[in-house]
C-alpha cells in the first residue's frame, strides 16, 4: 500500500501525521510512504530524517493524494483539499464529522471511506486515539486560561494558584473524562480551587478517589452547572459523545452571569462546542473573543501548539491501526479489529456512524450492510 501524509493547512496546526519511526515500521512491512516536502518542519522533523526512514518526499499536496492509496492526517481536510480526493481512497485522520456537513458531502461524492481516530473504541468503550491529544487538551485548557486570566489579555487579573492570605481562583471543569481529569491534574498542581461536574456519579467517586479533598465534585444537573459557572473565574468545557455533537450544557444566560474577565475555554469545540456562547471556532493566530464580558477560547486544535509532543504522542497509537490497514487492507482489518470498524464513518459514498447521519440529517447505512463486521457494532461491553 502506499501511505500518504500531506503537510497540515489548519491554522498554525504544525502537527505531523506521521514520525520517522512511524514510516520506517510501514516500509518493514513492504510498503511506500509517500510525503508532502516540509510536512514534519513544525513538529522539528526534517525531510532528510524522513528519506533517513525509508520515505519518498513529494513537491506538492496533490502529489501525495494523487499517489496514495491511504493518506493519513492529523486534522480533518480543508475545503482546498477536497478536489484532491480520489474515489475509493482511504482517509485515517481526526474527521470530526458531526459539525461538518461541507466536509461529509465532499466525502461521500467522492466515495472516499474516511476512518475517524475519534470514533475508534474498544469493547471496554475506551477511545485510543483521541485519548493522548485528550490528555494534551485537558492539560493545556488550563495553561490558557490561566494565561487569559492575566489582566494583559483582559482577564480578571485573576492568579490561578492565589498567595498567601488571597484565595485561588475557582476552576469549574464540565466533564470528567480525560480532558477533565487532565484539566483537573494541572488546575489542583497550580494550586486552584478545582470543581469537576460529571453526570456519571461512579465517574466522580472514581475521582474522588483519584484527587481527595483537593477537587469537589458535582453531579450534572443545570442546576449545579449554572451555580459552579456562575462563582467560576475560568470554566472548562470538556464534554464528549463519540462521534456526536457535543450539548450545550452551558447556556448564554449562564455565561451573562458569570463575572466580566472571566474565562471559558471550551475544548469541545470541534465536536461543536458544549458552551452556547462558543458559537465559533478560533484560531492559535485568533484564539479568543469576548461575549458578555466573558473571554471565549474556541481553538479547535489545542494541541497543535504543542506539536512535537502531540506527533510523537498520536504516532504511538496511529501507527499500530495503520499498519493493520496496510498489511491486511480495509475489508479484513476491520473484520479483524472491531474497534477499528466503529472508526468507519463514512464508505461508498454512505454514511456509517450513526451519530454522524443524525447530526446532519443523512441518511445512515450500518456497515455491516456494506462490509463483513458484525450487526451490533456499536455494542460496547
Amino acid at each position: 500500500m502506499i501511505v500518504g501524509v500531506p503537510k497540515e493547512i489548519k491554522d498554525n496546526e504544525n502537527r505531523v501525521g506521521i514520525t520517522p519511526s512511524g514510516v520506517e515500521a510501514l516500509v518493514k512491512a513492504g510498503h511506500q510512504v509517500v510525503i508532502e516536502a516540509g510536512a514534519g518542519l513544525g513538529s522539528g522533523i526534517t525531510d532528510e530524517e524522513y528519506v533517513a526512514a525509508g520515505a519518498c518526499m513529494l513537491p506538492t499536496k496533490a502529489d501525495v493524494y494523487e499517489q496514495a492509496d491511504m493518506i493519513m492526517k492529523v486534522k480533518e481536510p480543508l475545503p482546498e483539499e477536497y478536489d484532491l480526493f480520489k474515489e475509493g481512497q482511504l482517509l485515517f485522520t481526526y474527521l470530526h464529522l458531526a459539525p461538518e456537513p461541507e466536509l461529509t458531502r465532499a466525502l461521500l461524492a467522492k466515495k472516499v471511506t474516511g476512518i475517524a481516530y475519534e470514533t475508534i473504541q474498544t469493547n471496554r468503550g475506551t477511545l485510543p486515539l483521541l485519548m493522548p491529544m485528550s490528555e494534551v487538551a485537558g492539560r493545556m485548557s488550563v495553561q490558557v486560561g490561566a494565561q487569559f486570566l492575566e489582566k494583559t489579555y483582559g482577564g480578571r487579573g485573576v492568579l490561578l494558584g492565589g498567595v498567601p492570605g488571597v484565595p485561588p481562583a475557582r476552576v469549574v471543569i464540565i466533564g470528567g473524562g480525560t480532558v477533565g481529569t487532565n484539566a483537573a491534574k494541572i488546575a489542583v498542581g497550580m494550586g486552584a480551587d478545582v470543581t469537576i461536574i460529571d453526570k456519571n456519579a461512579e465517574r466522580l467517586r472514581y475521582l474522588d478517589d483519584i484527587f481527595g479533598p483537593r477537587i469537589k465534585t458535582l453531579i450534572s444537573t443545570s442546576y449545579n452547572i449554572k451555580e459552579a459557572v456562575k462563582e467560576a473565574d475560568l470554566v472548562i468545557g470538556a464534554v464528549l459523545i463519540p462521534g456526536a455533537r457535543a450539548p450545550k450544557l452551558v447556556t448564554e444566560e449562564m455565561v451573562k452571569a458569570m463575572q466580566p474577565g472571566s474565562v471559558i475555554v471550551d475544548v469541545a469545540i470541534d465536536q461543536g462546542g458544549c458552551v452556547e456562547t462558543a458559537d465559533r471556532v478560533t484560531t492559535h493566530s485568533n484564539p479568543t473573543y469576548v461575549k458578555h464580558g466573558v473571554i471565549h477560547y474556541a481553538v479547535a486544535n489545542i494541541p497543535g501548539a504543542v506539536a512535537r509532543t502531540s506527533t510523537y504522542a498520536l504516532t504511538n497509537v496511529t501507527l499500530p491501526y495503520a499498519l493493520e490497514l496496510a498489511n491486511k487492507g480495509l475489508a479484513q482489518a476491520v473484520k479483524d479489529d472491531i474497534a477499528l470498524a466503529r472508526g468507519v464513518n463514512v464508505m461508498d459514498g454512505k454514511v456509517t456512524y450513526k451519530a454522524v447521519a443524525e447530526a446532519l440529517n443523512l441518511e445512515y447505512t450500518p456497515l455491516h450492510e456494506l462490509m463483513d463486521v458484525p450487526v451490533d457494532l456499536m455494542r460496547i461491553s
